[in-house]
């Protein structure tokens, strides 16, 4: 129904109240239907007189029975403004009481009453909850914020650091009310504490062996920094997510990185070449040390004795030289032909020499000292040929010949 209907409002005939309506509401309707109900809630209806045009039965309200619906309406709503003063403290929370925006009392959980609104105001705050702070990154290590990862180490060298701050509260008051932004301040206290540590530390540390460390030391270095601003908040866990260096290097940095474990792989060689060679080298060395040792100790032993033998040899030449001489002369050729198998005896008048084989000499004593010590059976000798039999005896015959024939040179 547009705004020139005849039916808008309170123009057109009433049997048109009847119809059905596909317009907006008649206004004087509107505020004869209010005027009934509250009527109807103070008990009394007006008589037949209208009222500015309306007409019909429309209820009129003294000021006797408006009053006293008012009272009761103000009764109704302190009821309800009194009752807004309760509220309820879980578990997990705490709840701080402000009177006028000033700080009353702090209360357990459970069902507790205060002074209604705009006196007093509570504040529920988890205690319990584990809050997290991400630095570097959001939601996940993809999306980084370089401006909160890069950090620059000791030896001038760019990394991308990625880590996450779990943390509680342990005061609600100092939470609430010492820092205007306390979350925030964690954030930068965590930004704060990690790139200290890391400009103060070279990049092979941060990257590889001492992540674990920067975490225990980034924790103890951010509490020290909040307890300093009195902002009510626990740190629980530093977790290290990611530290690489930049996208830019990267490929540089992985050769460096290999360069660096074949130096490493190849140094570890050596050292077990050195462990392998060098003990071996001073096993040795000590070997022919001792060895060296030992000959000396042997040769000076030697010299010693020898000089004591001849000194007591001098002793015994001076007392008789001519015995000591003959004895002397005995035991050097004692020693001599008891090392050599042949002796050339030169024969005194024609100057011939004559060959005296002596190891064939001991040879046939002792076959022949060998053969007389065999037991001799009957019945199990092996029967020995003439031949050989014959050159034994030869060679027996000879031998004989020749040590007479000896015998006989020297006596002559």
């Amino acid at each position: 129904m547009s705004l020139n209907d005849p039916r808008w409002g309170n123009q057109g005939n009433d049997q048109e109240r009847d119809r059905p309506k596909d317009g907006p509401p008649d206004l004087d309707e509107l505020w004869r239907d209010v005027n009934r109900r509250l009527g109807g809630l103070f008990g009394r209806r007006g008589g037949g007189g209208g009222n500015g045009g309306g007409g019909g039965n429309m209820p009129s309200l003294s000021p006797r029975q408006f009053g006293g619906g008012l009272g009761a309406l103000i009764v109704l709503i302190l009821l309800v403004w009194g009752a807004s003063g309760f509220y309820i403290v879980d578990a997990n929370q705490r709840g701080v009481v402000l009177r006028f925006g000033d700080y009353i009392e702090t209360t357990e959980p459970g069902l507790h009453l205060r002074l209604p609104f705009p006196i007093e105001s509570h504040e529920l705050v988890d205690v319990t909850g584990v809050r997290t702070i991400e630095v570097g990154y959001r939601g996940a290590e993809r999306n980084k914020v370089l401006r909160e990862a890069l950090m620059l180490t000791d030896d001038e060298n760019i990394i991308n650091i990625q880590f996450a701050v779990q943390y509680i509260l342990k005061s609600p008051e100092d939470y609430l009310f010492n820092n205007r932004h306390p979350d925030e301040a964690v954030a930068q206290a965590a930004e704060t504490a990690v790139r200290q540590i890391v400009g103060r530390n070279r990049m092979d540390f941060v990257l590889y062996e001492g992540r674990e460390e920067i975490a225990v030391r980034a924790k103890d270095l951010m509490q020290e920094i909040l307890d300093r601003y009195q902002t009510g908040i626990q740190i629980s866990q530093v977790t290290m997510r990611n530290a690489q260096p930049p996208e830019q290097v990267q490929a540089a940095f992985d050769d460096a990185v290999k360069a660096g474990q074949d130096r490493v792989r190849q140094t570890n060689e050596g050292q077990a070449y050195a462990n392998d060679v060098i003990p071996k080298a001073r096993g040795t060395a000590s070997r022919l040390a001792e060895e060296a040792n030992g000959y000396a100790a042997r040769v000076v032993a030697n010299a010693e004795g020898e000089a004591s033998r001849f000194a007591q040899v001098l002793a015994e030449y001076r007392k008789a030289p001519k015995v000591t001489r003959e004895r002397m002369y005995i035991e050097t050729m004692q020693d001599l032909y008891s090392n050599t198998t042949k002796v050339m005896v030169d024969t005194k008048g024609n100057g011939n020499l004559m060959l005296m084989p002596l190891d064939k000499l001991l040879q046939s004593a002792g076959d022949g000292d060998a053969a007389r010590s065999e037991p001799r059976s009957a019945t199990s000798a092996a029967p020995v040929s003439d031949a050989p039999r014959q050159a034994a005896i030869g060679d027996d015959v000879r031998s004989r010949d020749f040590l007479r024939n000896s015998r006989e040179l020297g006596g002559r």
